[in-house]
């Protein structure tokens, strides 16, 4: 079990884990796992071993996120645009992709977490596609952290679709045009029914989102670092969050000045 997981680790990452307010824990956290081909490369191996590495930090990355108490965490794992890499290494992807469904749903299961899928998901092999929807509905019944995996997802891809529907729903009458608001688009998006991500976290020194979760993130806080994905720690994610709790969320407004 995961529980009290942190206590195991060593007294560094105690002490930054206790200096977090579990008050202001942010309710979903989005992450980038980018630098896994870099993390490999500069180690002298091929890229998909910094793949392979990388779906090791997602595992450590989900415990520490259930033990944190994070409601939702939102991976990206592979992008409308990653089609374009070669193919010997979107195979790897998408056996990786497999691989951990294969081997994580038991302990997730066990955990309490419940798995989903956003993205274009019809446009993948008929048998991943099969063992995604085995997963979702394996543990469509826990009530722990919502782990969302971006597979084949793309944030304009994301809007255009959610543009057809209501299009769709406008012609067939079902809605009418002066009704179409932020609360209709957001009930077309995949995260229909999720908060917002309020923090995200992108490893491996770029500061872009590329392309990932563009209408969600309209107020969210971020959080970059340069160090690669495989090396990303729990205490990097217990750092993002004690960071983001001493920002001010305003969402639009002015500062407070009243005293803390």
């Amino acid at each position: 079990m995961w529980k009290k997981w942190f206590s195991k680790k060593d007294n560094q990452e105690q002490t930054s884990y206790n200096n977090i307010d579990s008050a202001r824990i942010p309710k979903h956290v989005a992450i980038i796992m980018d630098g896994n081909g870099r993390w490999a490369q500069k180690r002298g191996f091929p890229r998909t071993l910094g793949h392979r590495a990388g779906a090791e930090t997602l595992r450590e990355v989900v415990k520490a996120s259930a033990e944190i108490g994070i409601q939702v965490l939102t991976a990206y794992a592979f992008s409308t645009e990653n089609w374009r890499r070669p193919d010997e290494e979107v195979s790897l992807l998408m056996s990786l992709l497999a691989d951990y469904l294969d081997n994580e749903i038991a302990e997730l299961e066990q955990n309490n977490v419940q798995i989903r899928f956003i993205g274009k998901i019809d446009e993948l092999a008929p048998t991943l596609q099969k063992k995604i929807e085995k997963a979702q509905a394996q543990t469509a019944h826990n009530t722990g952290l919502i782990l969302n995996l971006a597979v084949n997802y793309g944030g304009r891809t994301e809007i255009l679709r959610a543009v057809k529907i209501i299009s769709e729903q406008v012609l067939n009458k079902e809605l009418e045009l002066q009704d179409i608001n932020e609360s209709t688009i957001e009930e077309n998006l995949y995260t229909v029914n999720l908060p917002a991500p309020d923090l995200l976290i992108r490893p491996s020194g770029d500061f872009r989102i590329s392309n990932f979760l563009l209408w969600q993130m309209a107020y969210t806080e971020f959080w970059f670092t340069e160090i690669n994905w495989p090396d990303f720690k729990p205490e990097h994610l217990v750092q993002a969050i004690y960071e983001f709790q001493q920002r001010e969320r305003r969402f639009g407004g002015i500062k407070n000045t009243k005293k803390r």
